[in-house]
């Protein structure tokens, strides 16, 4: 018989999976943000304001999937 309750590392292990999906999501956004405004032919000053916005969201983005991801590793080796 097998027993259908979730444990913590179960609930540890898909939370960190959306936390991941979510900051992935948040780099496709800064990379479609950042390509369109390349095809835009901004100018230089343009360009580095987009850029400039685009970074804080790309590190934060990536700082979501690294915690997401370590949240997956450590309920799957302690689960």
């Amino acid at each position: 018989m097998e027993n259908t309750a979730f444990s913590i590392f179960d609930i540890l292990i898909w939370t960190g999976a959306a936390i991941s999906l979510l900051g992935l999501l948040g780099l496709f956004w800064c990379i479609i943000s950042v390509t369109r405004a390349k095809r835009a032919n901004l100018s230089e000053d343009e360009m580095r304001v987009v850029l400039q916005k685009a970074l804080p969201l790309n590190l934060g983005a990536l700082f979501l999937s690294v915690i997401g991801l370590m949240m997956v590793v450590v309920g799957i080796v302690l689960g």
